[in-house]
């Protein structure tokens, strides 16, 4: 262990620290079940999640559907909800006629009780003609903004729309829910590739009123590389209504106290340097991603950078390296209140965190390159009110819609640059120097197609070799790290040893339907990527064979270190 003081040479990063570093041993959440005094196995204890349903006002909602990961439950007269749960990571999402719907995350642990209290907002009807439903995975900071002004604006007059709701869904549910619903108008946020999958299964409608097309003639193509409009003859099916980065946003503080440098590109997350302090001090923050689009995102930037073999071992060694949480707010949050030295955010969290606490904050664009992305808007093919809709829409894209990206709290790049010639775009000169920066940026030749090829597959991939086998994961680097330090293995054994740990062409484990050993190869997770998608029990057959797996990996190489060290 590393215990007192500790000179680590930072390879590959041109600095030197010194690190008063007191290991304290890890310690067993008990999540995967333990041996009694007999030395049997115990079976895991369940988890609890449970809270309380309440209106803006604070009393409690009686009715509300409450569904935690196909699971559901109705609240009763004091609006509360219980679920027992299996130890993991879970959904949960409250829907009420005459409310918009709500959705939170939740990480179980092993006999534990988490209280999920949720508030939700219910939609005023005032008399007329018009309701707009929009799917979305904005936030609700974007969704309040946007809702107030458009209300007030001429066009909703003249299209006669009285009231927008809105349905925060998880990505993962946005075809299912579309079809149970039948009515959405509108889809809003949330990324490219999930645009692109409901896209191609001709969920969506193209744009063609003369309040839409007007401003779409006005808007570029692409932006620094990405594509801003996807077509499909002629026609415009979806268009991005902001622009978006991805990096990581740092704790100028917390690294300066630790004595470590400011990491600059993607690869450096994955340095050893960051685990000196394990598993006491945690540098790294990141997102789990079946739970947040955009560090999904970010996950496909470095595998699409690095290539698949070399891209997966630094996902591995990040991931060692990483606190793994289940909100990309999280992730932002982490890096704001020093809890992590640096994480991965997309652009706005991290220009938010940087305005509010400038001395503090820095947000980072790689310099192994980054990717823009367009973030959607779309008419929906299940629309009621198709030309009202694209009211809404030319409205999100004109220079009056764009200012709600503007707001101090929200920070994020407009795609339609004519706002910042308005009286309020000249008031955030800040965010048109970040925009411009983000024009300049050091990008990749991002393929949206490639992503979207196995993008499914990856993620739950990446939660069970990454999230479910976290302890074993940690263990592991944790003991590697330290023998390389004290000298027990060479830097190339070291070497060897890591590549063991994360090569994806080396990782091979048993697949659940041909019983048959198998690769992690790019071929194979495209090849069963819409499969995973569709099917849930393949889904959960694949994620338990990979933890398994991971499992027997980590435990080998760990043998293998031990064999090494003596």
């Amino acid at each position: 262990m590393l215990i007192g003081i500790a000179l680590v040479i930072v390879i590959g990063l041109g600095a030197a620290f010194i690190i008063f570093n007191p290991q304290q041993p890890p310690t067993d959440n008990g999540d995967n079940g333990g041996t009694d005094d007999s030395g049997g196995t115990t079976e895991p204890t369940p988890a609890t999640v449970s809270g309380v349903v309440t209106d803006d006002a604070g009393n409690p909602v009686e009715g509300a559907t409450v569904e935690l990961d196909g699971d559901t439950v109705t609240t009763g007269s004091d609006g509360r909800y219980t679920f027992t749960v299996d130890a993991g990571s879970y959904t949960v999402t409250v829907t009420k006629p005459g409310y918009d719907s709500e959705t939170s995350t939740v990480s179980a642990s092993s006999g534990e009780t988490y209280t999920v209290d949720v508030s939700l907002a219910e939609i005023v009807v005032p008399t007329g003609d018009v309701e707009l439903t929009i799917i979305t995975r904005h936030g609700f900071d974007i969704l309040y903004k946007a809702r107030e002004r458009f209300l007030q604006s001429d066009i909703a007059e003249e299209y006669n729309i009285e009231s927008i709701a809105f349905l925060n869904v998880n990505s993962a549910l946005w075809s299912d829910t579309i079809e149970r619903k039948g009515t959405i108008d509108i889809a809003w946020g949330g990324g490219p590739v999930v645009f692109d999958i409901i896209f191609n299964e001709d969920k969506l409608s193209p744009l063609t009123s003369d309040a839409v097309t007007a401003i779409l003639d006005a808007l570029p193509d692409d932006i620094s590389g990405a594509p801003t409009k996807r077509y499909r003859d002629d026609d415009v099916y979806w268009v991005g209504s902001a622009i978006s980065s991805f990096g990581f946003t740092i704790n100028i503080e917390f690294l300066a106290s630790v004595g470590l440098p400011e990491p600059t590109t993607w690869k450096d997350l994955a340095n050893e340097t960051y685990a000196v302090g394990l598993p006491s001090i945690t540098v790294i923050g990141t997102a789990d991603a079946t739970l947040s689009t955009s560090n999904t995102r970010m996950f496909e930037i470095i595998l699409q950078t690095y290539g698949w073999e070399e891209g997966w071992k630094i996902l591995t060694q990040m991931g060692a390296n990483a606190r793994i949480y289940d909100r990309s707010e999280s992730v932002r949050d982490a890096a704001i209140q020093g809890l992590v030295g640096a994480g991965t955010t997309i652009d706005f969290y991290g220009y938010t965190a940087q305005l509010e606490n400038p001395e503090i904050c820095k947000y980072v664009l790689p310099q192994d390159g980054t990717a823009v992305n367009a973030d959607p808007i779309a008419l929906m093919s299940t629309s009621p009110n198709p030309e009202a809709a694209q009211a809404f829409i030319a409205w999100i894209l004109s220079p009056d819609g764009q200012k709600i990206w503007l707001d101090k709290t929200i920070n994020r790049m407009p795609v339609n640059p004519e706002v910042f010639n308005t009286p309020e775009g000249m008031e955030r000169g800040d965010l048109q120097e970040s925009y411009e920066t983000t024009l300049n940026a050091i990008t990749i030749e991002f393929s949206d197609e490639l992503a979207l090829s196995y993008e499914t597959s990856m993620m739950f991939f990446f939660k069970a070799t990454l999230v479910k086998a976290e302890e074993r994961l940690d263990n592991l680097w944790v003991e590697l790290t330290i023998a390389e330090y004290d000298g027990d293995i060479t830097h190339q054994e070291f070497l060897e040893l890591v590549d063991d740990m994360g090569n994806p062409l080396e990782f091979s484990f048993i697949d659940p339907e041909t019983g048959e050993p198998q690769l992690w190869t790019e071929e194979y997770a495209q090849s069963i990527n819409d499969r995973v998608l569709t099917d849930a029990e393949f889904k959960e057959q694949m994620t338990t064979a990979w933890l398994e797996a991971a499992n027997e990996r980590y435990d080998q190489v760990m043998g293998d270190l031990q064999a090494l060290t003596g």
